[in-house]
């Protein structure tokens, strides 16, 4: 494959998805130095950054009475309710300090829409609203996408497999991601992303 048609895409390395932040995802930080060797080999890379307004449906915080990681219904499906985290402008949402983002050739920010969560870098979590990380690609003449970052079994693996079902080849480097695995999740996405023909490594 010829690297100007292949994109590097770090999912979410922000401060509240490492140690001592508001969804810390464990050894979260690990993936900062890995991304950042990664990156080094392509020549796109993409950055993607959790942008939740403070009323965000997704936090269990604006649903009184439920407790964080319970379940609720939305007009889209079931939705985790999070810990409040990565609100617009807070430290929470800044990437991680580490983070080489100098090379960065876009930044998409998502979940920006208070009534519906985006995990994926493509779709928002009704699977049909776009991010316009597709076109954007598209009109670079990207067909091959490594994607890394935070966390494995959410925005990593949702991304990675809306991005096979779009055509792309897909690879995600395991070794520069973390997981939440809540109740199983991990090994979920896992044999989710293997199914959808994503190459693991």
């Amino acid at each position: 494959m010829n690297p100007a048609h292949h994109a590097l895409i770090a999912i979410d390395v922000q401060n509240d998805f490492c140690p001592g932040g508001a969804l810390a995802v464990t050894d979260g930080d690990a993936v900062v130095g890995a991304i950042n060797s990664l990156a080094a080999g392509f020549k796109t890379l993409v950055l993607t950054q959790d942008w939740h307004p403070a009323d965000h449906l997704s936090f269990a915080a604006n649903h009184p009475g439920a407790d964080p990681f319970s379940l609720t219904q939305m007009p889209y499906g079931p939705q985790v309710l999070w810990p409040t985290h990565c609100v617009q402008g807070s430290k929470g949402a800044q990437f991680h300090t580490g983070l080489n983002t100098d090379p960065a050739d876009l930044i998409l920010r998502k979940g920006f829409r208070p009534r519906i969560d985006s995990y994926s870098a493509f779709f928002e979590n009704d699977k049909t609203t776009p991010t316009g990380l597709h076109g954007y690609l598209q009109e670079r003449g990207i067909r091959e996408l490594t994607l890394a970052g935070l966390a494995t079994d959410f925005c990593v693996a949702y991304s990675a497999i809306d991005a096979a079902r779009l055509g792309y080849g897909v690879t995600v480097r395991l070794d520069a991601c973390r997981a939440i695995d809540l109740d199983g999740s991990l090994d979920a996405a896992l044999t989710d992303l293997s199914k959808a023909g994503v190459t693991l490594v």
